[in-house]
């Protein structure tokens, strides 16, 4: 059985685009939530660019008290030493990964497709970035955390870490708090990630300085002498 109930929502800005985008939306949301990124980011890297938007799949999610919603994965609670859904966050990981691979029916190779995602999205595009098999242009996290980080810091087999990484926060998020932020940068510097962390005066949310922000980071990672170093 597909991990995805429906089909993903698909954009391209030209024809032949030379990047993918995927972007992954937080819980209880869909693929709609995001779409104006592509009006967002549409120039960012001077070529066409083909965006992609997944729907989550309808789950129950503990934490909400068992009500279904579009969920990446369950969600035990809300602090660091509470139980995760390992199982779910593999699934969910495995099945962006398939998603990555598709591009490649578009002409566009994991080198050039930038996995990024908010909130629970966010969490579950680190994870595939930093842990799966694929070596991707680039990652971006908003408001989120990297997940299972227990098992990363067992020395999980990574491909990306040369790939440029984006974390964007807010410093009020009450959601997802800041401080799961700085752990997460933390963590991936010890491991020889060089992540990015922007601190925003938000809460659990995106302003319009962090996609400025944003627009720089895609320029500035996606040039083609940082891709052909990375390869």
């Amino acid at each position: 059985m597909s991990f995805f109930e429906q089909p993903a929502l698909q954009y391209a800005t030209g024809p032949h685009p030379h990047y993918a985008f995927i972007w992954l939306h937080g819980l209880g949301a869909d693929g709609h939530d995001f779409a104006g990124f592509v009006e967002a980011f549409a120039d960012a890297t001077g070529k066409a660019m083909r965006f992609v938007f997944p729907h989550a799949p309808i789950q129950a999610v503990t934490l909400n008290g068992g009500a279904c919603m579009p969920a990446w994965f369950d969600l035990y609670g809300t602090r660091p030493e509470d139980p995760q859904d390992e199982a779910g966050i593999q699934r969910a990981s495995q099945a962006v990964s398939d998603l990555i691979r598709e591009q490649a029916g578009h002409g566009i190779p994991a080198e050039r497709v930038i996995l990024g995602g908010f909130s629970q999205g966010g969490a579950v595009a680190l994870y595939t970035a930093l842990t799966g098999p694929q070596h991707l242009a680039a990652c971006i996290g908003l408001s989120t955390y990297l997940p299972l980080a227990h098992r990363f810091a067992e020395g999980l087999p990574r491909v990306n870490d040369g790939a440029p990484v984006f974390l964007g926060h807010g410093r009020d998020d009450l959601m997802v708090p800041y401080a799961f932020a700085l752990k997460t940068q933390a963590l991936l510097d010890t491991h020889g990630i060089a992540a990015e962390l922007h601190t925003y005066p938000i809460g659990h949310d995106i302003n319009d300085t962090e996609i400025a922000d944003l627009r720089s980071f895609l320029a500035r990672a996606l040039t083609p002498g940082d891709l052909a170093g990375r390869r």
